[in-house]
């Protein structure tokens, strides 16, 4: 269906409506076949708020998946990522969770209101899941600037216009406290929602996404308050994913451009193809290991630029010949020129055919870059890395360390199949390796050096960059060496946090200088969000 047709006659409609005086409507005969508040369904609104939350496309590409060492380029744009440079007007970019992320909670909150006005018991698991979609939407803002506005979101039909930036410790307090609210709410005697991108209404499943979910927000407090992050895993414990199958996923639309897969999209742009690879960090992590994720990630491009470009063409995927492209080089001739690299295996080709990384692995273009591809919203596999990790904490969680981080270990490669069947791991190559790398929980240190590592490459392997870094900043695994190239703003270090949407300054500029003065560094990029210590 077309989610944006949809929402904004939708919208339109409202606008409409709220310009007209109700005695002047009164006078008008009313065809019953337009939209009002009345028939308006407010499950299109849900739809469009999963499908924009999850398609970030450059959103994540630009920055997350290069800092991360995940992916690395020779482009220009991904120095903003690779190579912590502010290049040309990308920059914007840095606000662009702020800016979709409220544009989103705007649409669940009105989604919630035309399902109250309906008929709030009927819609009762629409509402409920209305409030878990918030705090998915709100934990990725918060996380990624700070302090931003929650109590006082998205009210401009209460009359309020500059909503305060509330504290980080303020806002992961109600999250907790709303998420527990809403999940208790949902009713499996009671419609579930009919537009659900992620689980097709299926109450059950929701009800586990949202536990799940309490325990990634739990979690994030382990470093400043871990005493109220055991609070609360222990009690969304037993009640998170139990396997692969409660996945959520968000299927996108290769028939209508407005839906397609964004990173599929940008990945596809001819720079993009040429110049975007896996990083050395990964794939030497993947090798040294002997990870048999190694042999279905990646493809090693046919010789030749006009090859390389050829998005019809099968690359190599055997693991011996895969090859990471190390973060912070580019293809301008000087000193950080790839070709000046250690270990530079050379391009293929010769002459106007000559493709300088024409050896080194991309993402395989038939797993990751389908335009209907999926994307991965929270992973039974996350979750049991963090109950992994709460285990070795010594919280009071059932099973052990051991068994979570196995399921972890198994789910998240596993779970590669959800992208494409061409992604499935032989069943005896993956429990010969599983059986073989068990969590080491007899030292602290180890053991979450270990678990959190796994979580990188999970996240990373499905794409879901942004968790991948906000899961890095959290647990300060894995041990990555940031690059320092010329005219970096970062003075050589990764980013924390990024800036703020530059239009607040203009918009709501006394809740944006108060929020500023409580940032330690200011608003740049190597300031730490309040439970990033």
């Amino acid at each position: 269906m077309n989610i944006n047709k949809m929402v904004m006659i939708g919208i339109l409609f409202l606008v409409l409506m709220n310009s007209c005086s109700k005695s002047k409507l009164d006078e008008i005969n009313t065809d019953p076949n337009k939209l009002t508040e009345e028939n308006y369904d407010p499950n299109s609104l849900l739809a469009h708020a999963q499908l924009n939350y999850a398609n970030l496309g450059y959103y994540q590409l630009l920055y997350q998946s290069t800092m991360m060492q995940l992916l690395a380029s020779t482009y220009n744009y991904y120095n903003n990522g690779d190579k912590y440079i502010n290049a040309g007007s990308f920059t914007d970019y840095q606000g662009r969770i702020f800016d979709e992320g409220y544009t989103d909670a705007s649409h669940i909150r009105e989604m919630q209101r035309l399902a109250r006005l309906k008929d709030p018991a009927l819609n009762q698991n629409l509402i409920a899941i209305g409030d878990i979609m918030f705090v998915l939407i709100l934990q990725r803002i918060t996380d990624t600037y700070g302090d931003v506005p929650y109590t006082q979101a998205v009210k401009a039909m209460e009359g309020i216009k500059y909503p305060v930036y509330d504290r980080q410790e303020v806002i992961y307090n109600q999250m907790l406290l709303d998420l527990e609210v809403a999940t208790a709410q949902l009713d499996n005697n009671k419609p579930g929602p009919t537009a659900d991108l992620f689980y097709k209404g299926d109450i059950d499943k929701w009800r586990k996404f949202g536990y799940s979910l309490m325990l990634k927000i739990a979690m994030r407090l382990t470093k400043v308050d871990p005493e109220k992050a055991k609070i609360w895993t222990e009690k969304a414990a037993g009640k998170t994913f139990t396997s692969n199958n409660d996945n959520a996923i968000l299927i996108t639309d290769a028939s209508s451009f407005n839906s397609q897969n964004g990173s599929s999209l940008a990945l596809r742009t001819y720079s993009d193809y040429l110049e975007v690879r896996w990083s050395k960090t990964l794939i030497d992590q993947l090798r040294n290991t002997n990870d048999p994720r190694l042999g279905v990630i990646g493809e090693v491009p046919n010789d030749g630029l006009a090859k390389s470009a050829d998005q019809n063409l099968t690359g190599n995927t055997d693991a011996s010949v895969q090859l990471g492209l190390p973060n912070g080089y580019d293809l301008q001739g000087g000193a950080t020129d790839i070709s000046r690299a250690p270990d530079y295996p050379g391009g293929t080709g010769s002459g106007s055919d000559f493709a300088p990384l024409g050896k080194y692995s991309r993402p395989r273009t038939g797993v990751y870059l389908k335009l209907g591809g999926p994307i991965f919203i929270l992973s039974y596999a996350e979750t049991e890395f963090l109950l992994a990790e709460a285990k070795v904490r010594g919280w009071n969680v059932t099973g052990t360390a051991k068994s979570h981080y196995t399921n972890g270990l198994t789910g998240g490669i596993e779970s590669l199949t959800q992208l494409d069947p061409l992604a499935a791991v032989d069943a005896n190559r993956l429990n010969t390796f599983v059986n073989q790398n068990p969590l080491d929980d007899s030292n602290t240190e180890n053991a979450l050096s270990a678990i959190n590592t796994q979580y990188w490459i999970t996240t990373g392997t499905t794409f879901n960059f942004i968790e991948a870094w906000l899961n890095w900043k959290r647990s300060d695994y894995p041990k990555l060496v940031p690059v320092n190239y010329r005219g970096n703003v970062t003075n050589g270090t990764i980013p924390r946090r990024m800036i703020y949407l530059s239009t607040e300054i203009l918009n709501n500029p006394q809740n944006y200088r108060d929020a500023v003065t409580r940032i330690s560094g200011g608003d740049v990029l190597t300031s730490r969000v309040w439970w990033d210590r």
